[in-house]
């Protein structure tokens, strides 16, 4: 085996292999011997086929699968023991590789292009700002979130007639073109309605001061404006409900109003339980402060990433083997064109720039993930979970064996790592440069991202 490295500039090289007859020779002859014992064709007994019928039948295809083994090991053991720090993976050169005669070769010459991972110059220090955007928790805030909970544990109770916000439940006849209900045709009983799920406005309208056992004339599809709603509601299916063009009858028989929970203690003990410390509703208040204070960090770090990594990268200007990257694109992704991948180089530069720079800023502090930290982000995730569904105090237990069906996956675990260590990178940009806090609305935060 011979290799031999060309560096073409400072991003990109060609390396050539020459993978020899003595690389190979041995195994194929040992793969063909083994084969021959194997053998069982008519004519031969087996293991008596003759060597040159085996080798005629399979050498080509064992010499080209041992090749590509050697290659692809040879060429991976050179990339680590020279210590390149790559860019993608190595491609075939389009213009440098000879023809290989399988038949006829014992040497087989490959030339590979290679692209170099840029030099990183990246500076963190007081003299560089950036800003970080605290949200600020007002009372306006705290009430939605109380809204919600009072939503959350609110009862449906018998209503007289129908208003914007009620729900009935009553039964859809097809009509036919004079009106009349059709025989045969649709019908659909205890059905519920959303009053103020109904688009169309004249059709609202028609509910609007109904009462239970009257009859509304309409057409659903242009009510609700959603085939896939209309076929749910009527128990058709995609095709049918896609094609339906009728007018319903809808027999009203029950009306419900929505009344939301109280605020008051009960609403509270049924929020965070029996057992909780969270007793008044001044409790309840504060404790919704706390968990909005620690859950509008996460998007506060989250526009502080936005922001470090449009700054450190515009500084870093880093430089990068385009069109290896671009070919190499093309190569690992079948359903990407050149002309696709052309229009969004831009995005993919970005983010591996600014994954080469958090790389060298991880290797810089020597920045680990440890197990502890990653099954503390999974119960994490886990406890966010089940406060979705309301469970507001979940067993230990409990958490630990969600949390372990969340590490049980790899491609979730690998993401976990990824986060975590980024988490940490974060860190060490905030502790190296200036922080500018800045104390904003959610309104005003949101608009930072129309920018």
């Amino acid at each position: 085996m011979n290799i031999t490295r060309e560096n073409i500039d400072d991003l990109n090289a060609v390396v050539r292999l020459t993978v020899e007859k003595n690389d190979y020779e041995a195994t194929v002859n040992e793969t063909l011997k083994d084969y021959r014992k194997k053998a069982n064709m008519p004519g031969f007994r087996k293991g008596k086929v003759p060597a040159g019928l085996i080798k005629k039948m399979y050498g080509k295809s064992l010499l080209a699968e041992e090749v590509n083994k050697i290659l692809s090991r040879e060429l991976m053991k050179y990339i680590s023991e020279e210590k390149l720090d790559i860019l993608g993976e190595p491609l075939p050169n389009e213009e440098k590789q000879p023809a290989i005669d399988w038949d006829n070769d014992e040497n087989f010459e490959f030339v590979f292009d290679i692209a170099m991972s840029p030099e990183i110059n990246v500076t963190l220090d007081k003299r560089r700002k950036l800003p970080y955007y605290v949200i600020k928790v007002d009372e306006d805030l705290i009430d939605k979130q109380v809204e919600s909970y009072t939503n959350r544990f609110g009862t449906n109770e018998p209503a007289e007639e129908v208003g914007e916000k009620e729900t009935v439940r009553g039964d859809f006849a097809e009509l036919d073109a004079d009106g009349n209900v059709k025989e045969g045709g649709i019908e659909a009983n205890d059905v519920l309605v959303s009053i103020d799920l109904i688009k169309d406005e004249d059709i609202k309208k028609k509910f609007m001061g109904a009462k239970v056992g009257d009859v509304i004339r309409f057409d659903p599809k242009a009510a609700f404006q959603n085939d896939h709603e209309v076929g749910h509601m009527l128990n058709l299916d995609h095709d049918a409900s896609h094609e339906l063009d009728a007018e319903f009858n809808y027999t009203i028989n029950v009306i419900n109003t929505f009344i939301p929970a109280e605020v008051n203690e009960e609403l509270v003990t049924k929020i965070f339980g029996e057992e909780s410390d969270v007793k008044t509703v001044e409790d309840m208040r504060n404790n919704i402060a706390e968990d909005l204070k620690e859950n509008l960090k996460y998007s506060s770090d989250y526009r502080f990433l936005v922001d470090a990594k449009e700054t450190l990268t515009k500084g870093a200007k880093i430089e990068l083997p385009e069109a290896f990257l671009k070919r190499w694109l093309v190569a690992t992704n079948e359903n990407l064109t050149a002309e696709q991948i052309d229009s969004d180089f831009e995005n993919f530069r970005t983010d591996l720039e600014w994954q080469l720079i958090k790389n060298k800023l991880g290797k810089e502090s020597e920045l680990k993930v440890e197990e502890a930290e990653i099954r503390d982000m999974a119960r994490e995730m886990a406890l966010m979970q089940f406060r979705q569904y309301g469970m507001m105090n979940v067993p230990d237990e409990h958490l630990d064996q969600f949390a372990n069906s969340i590490l049980q996956n790899e491609e979730e675990r690998r993401r976990m790592v990824e986060k975590k260590l980024e988490d940490k990178i974060l860190e060490v940009i905030k502790e190296k440069v200036n922080i500018e806090e800045k104390e904003v609305t959610q309104e005003e935060f949101d608009k930072l991202f129309e920018k």
